[in-house]
């Protein structure tokens, strides 16, 4: 039997009736192994290497200095520690200045992992126990190339001088974020006093690093869990490197989204293609039921063809995902810097259940009817007692749908991809079939190819508006991939004024805010604008306590934890525009203006009491306003803004955006030069290195949509071969009553112009409405 089933797949694949539905097969399993090849390996490397990114086997992160007590206690119960400090800002060679991350460091750092350090830029690299000695920096290789240091150069750094003793290649616990994307300098801690770069309201993050046993680890983290304050978080091997598994989290979930649409696709390329697979089959199983087949062996037979092909189609697909993932994990190096393993071998077997899911799910319902054929349909065509096509798709539809779910590895994502479709197979469905009669309206007043034409679409009507669907969701995967995906960055890209401010500059000092302006407007640069600033946590709501535990949702957790920066004014910013309540203007009684998006995530309304507390002090005030921010306007914005007198007793500090010609380049230099306290951030570099992120999760998204873009012609094709052979008789039959060639060409071609027509129109309608919606509610964009 298994013989037979051999043969019987060898013939069927060179006489092509099995060809498409193998493309499908490979597409569906390619895709799924593609993004799951690289998300084991992505899972093994930081498995791996967890301690390594946390420079010990456990971490203690805040915003603010760490009480002593926290490392007496570690080091009581036999724990190593180290502590590293980290934050941004400017750094000057002798070519400039360059906007840096910089981590402060002491002897034994890190306790796990190693740094590499190079003696100069571009030569060999090695481990290294030590850290930058006093008086010292270590930069990076793009640092060094920016500025244009050599060994033995100095960089400044706040209020001191740097000699550059080395070249940075490699530090364990380097994040992802943005500020950790830019140029790196490692320097000692003994040099943080004389920068004097540790002032108040300034951005840093302080971390005690941890090592010793595991017993000894789980001991002092269940010691310490309930002696932490707000700000101040617990970074262990669980959620080790969080912004990195975020970020590969998200991309993760484009990549397999792209891997669902493209699945949904072949599903339906395989269930067009079996249809036509059991038309052409029936004549076949109709001869063997004469010559004493039973259904059980004609059954036996089939299966065992389809399993081979699925055996056949996993492998090809993976091996295909085995490469494709290579190119995932080239495209999204900027975020993986850690060396990933090998992937393991659980990808290929997931590869194999898509295969037989996908076979089950929509090949043996027509297996099943193929088998139950009567040996009467030698003579007449018939079924017997079979499961009704209405059945055979809705079993389809039930394995696809848990397929989905298990692929998706959640309920909603899967549950969006599945309605989608659903909804869009349905609401296509209508629309083809309210187009196709009005299309038969005029059918009177055409010509007899016309005629014959339009009389073909209605004599299969019911398939006509399959065909129509299949057709339509095909080309609106590949609408939305090309066409519209290019709408929407164009219209990002001219979203951004050509004079939109392109630096910022943030930590201004109250007794510096004069003599900066007075600068910039020496420098060319009018109407700077100094927006104060006052760094504050949102502890009450109502009178209530808040903690990151009251939400569920990540971001309004990573709001409440983190400090907000807060400003004072009675004038309505630029860009904002008041959606509920009354700008307080001048009135000078206490009460708060909230950004919209900020209330919506946190559960704010007009009328909500927010306590803030500020340097020790508490502000409190009423929500009197709504605003909603045109955040790509790249000007200062606020999530919180009350009138002067609530918050200008409090300590802060100014920032000020303003655009900058290309020909005064040099003035943020010499801005640095006299203030070093002072961050330029260049929002233009800014963008161009969240571009490069961008750019390259775009194009690792866009290798696993190219298996969506060939489902989507397998789709094409199989909707046009699935009325193939009734086409045929057709013609036949035409031919016989003496129909020309001409009449037959315009009967055909009518056929296709009607079916291509609405199945066009449908996937355009389909593709910019959903462009609209991803424009309108997704990324804010005119469309």
């Amino acid at each position: 039997m298994n013989l037979l089933s051999a043969r019987l797949l060898k013939r069927d694949f060179l006489s092509g009736e099995i060809t498409l539905l193998a493309i499908a097969l490979v597409v569906a399993v390619a895709s799924m192994t593609s993004v799951g090849f690289f998300t084991d390996r992505v899972a093994s490397a930081l498995q791996r290497e967890a301690n390594q990114v946390l420079a010990g086997d456990l971490a203690l992160s805040a915003d603010a200095p760490l009480p002593p007590a926290l490392a007496r206690e570690a080091g009581q119960r036999g724990l190593q520690t180290n502590e590293s400090i980290s934050f941004t800002s400017m750094a000057t060679g002798a070519s400039g200045t360059q906007l840096v991350g910089v981590k402060a460091v002491a002897a034994g750092y890190p306790l796990r992992g190693t740094l590499r350090m190079a003696p100069a830029l571009n030569t060999p690299d090695a481990p290294t126990q030590n850290v930058p000695l006093p008086g010292q920096a270590w930069v990076d290789e793009r640092l060094a190339s920016a500025l244009s240091l050599r060994t033995g150069d100095e960089i400044g750094l706040g209020d001191t001088r740097l000699k550059v003793a080395g070249v940075l290649t490699y530090e364990p616990d380097r994040g992802v974020n943005f500020f950790a994307i830019v140029p790196r300098l490692l320097i000692n801690r003994a040099d943080l006093p004389a920068t004097g770069l540790l002032q108040e309201g300034a951005r840093i993050n302080y971390r005690l690093h941890l090592a010793g046993s595991m017993s000894q680890i789980e001991d002092y983290k269940n010691w310490v869990s309930g002696k932490l304050l707000r700000g101040q978080r617990i970074d262990d091997v669980a959620n080790a490197r969080p912004e990195l598994r975020s970020a590969l989290d998200r991309a993760e979930r484009f990549l397999k989204l792209a891997a669902l649409l493209a699945v949904v696709l072949a599903a339906v390329a395989i269930g067009l293609s079996a249809r036509r697979f059991m038309e052409r089959h029936l004549n076949g199983c109709a001869v063997m039921r004469c010559l004493g087949a039973s259904r059980r062996r004609l059954l036996g037979l089939f299966v065992g063809e389809f399993l081979l092909l699925g055996l056949i189609a996993a492998s090809l697909g993976a091996l295909l995902g085995f490469g494709v993932q290579a190119v995932l994990a080239m495209l999204l190096s900027v975020l993986v810097k850690t060396p990933l393993p090998a992937p393991g071998v659980a990808p290929f077997f997931q590869g194999l259940w898509v295969a037989m899911a996908l076979l089950v799910g929509f090949i043996l319902p027509h297996v099943l009817r193929l088998c139950s054929v009567s040996p009467l349909a030698v003579i007449r065509r018939e079924w017997s007692k079979s499961p009704a096509p209405a059945l055979v798709w809705a079993l389809g539809a039930v394995v696809l749908s848990l397929l989905m779910t298990w692929i998706a590895g959640e309920v909603r994502l899967a549950a969006l991809v599945v309605a989608g479709f659903a909804a869009a197979a349905a609401l296509f469905g209508g629309l083809a079939w309210a187009l196709l009669r009005v299309a038969f309206l005029p059918a009177a007043w055409c010509s007899l190819g016309v005629r014959l034409g339009l009389s073909s679409v209605r004599s299969k009507f019911a398939l006509s508006v399959v065909q129509c669907v299949a057709l339509a969701l095909g080309l609106l995967a590949m609408m939305l991939l090309f066409a519209t995906r290019a709408d929407l960055l164009e219209n990002w890209s001219n979203s951004v004024p050509q004079d939109a401010p392109n630096r910022f500059v943030i930590n201004i000092q109250p007794d510096q805010r004069e003599a900066v302006g007075a600068m910039l407007k020496a420098g060319g640069v009018s109407g700077v604008m100094m927006n104060p600033m006052v760094r504050g946590r949102l502890v009450a709501i109502n009178g209530r306590a808040v903690s990151a535990q009251d939400y569920t949702e990540d971001r309004a957790q990573r709001l409440i934890e983190r400090e907000f920066n807060l400003s004072f004014d009675t004038a309505l910013p630029f860009g904002n525009k008041i959606t509920a309540g009354r700008w307080h203007g001048d009135d000078a009684a206490p009460q708060f203006s909230v950004e919209s998006g900020l209330a919506k995530t946190l559960g704010l309304q007009l009328g909500d009491v927010l306590r803030f507390e500020i340097a020790g002090r508490v502000s409190e005030a009423r929500i009197t306003s709504l605003r909603a921010l045109r955040w790509d306007s790249m000007r200062v914005n606020f999530f919180v803004i009350s009138p002067p007198q609530t918050l200008a007793h409090h300590p802060m500090s100014f920032i000020t955006a303003f655009h900058l010609p290309p020909d005064k380049t040099r003035l943020p230099d010499e801005l640095v030069a006299r203030f070093p306290n002072l961050t330029v951030i260049d929002t233009t570099a800014v963008l161009s290195q969240f571009k490069e992120v961008m750019d390259q999760l775009s194009r690792a998204i866009e290798v696993v949509f190219v298996f969506s873009v060939v489902a989507g012609v397998v789709v094409l094709l199989a909707a046009l071969l699935s009325t193939h052979d009734e086409r045929r008789r057709e013609v036949a039959v035409l031919r016989t009553l003496g129909a020309g060639q001409g009449v037959l060409r315009r009967a055909l071609l009518t056929e296709f112009i009607l079916l291509g027509a609405v199945a066009g129109t449908l996937a355009a309608a389909g593709a910019g409405g959903i462009g609209w919606a991803l424009a309108e509610y997704a990324f804010k964009l005119p469309y």
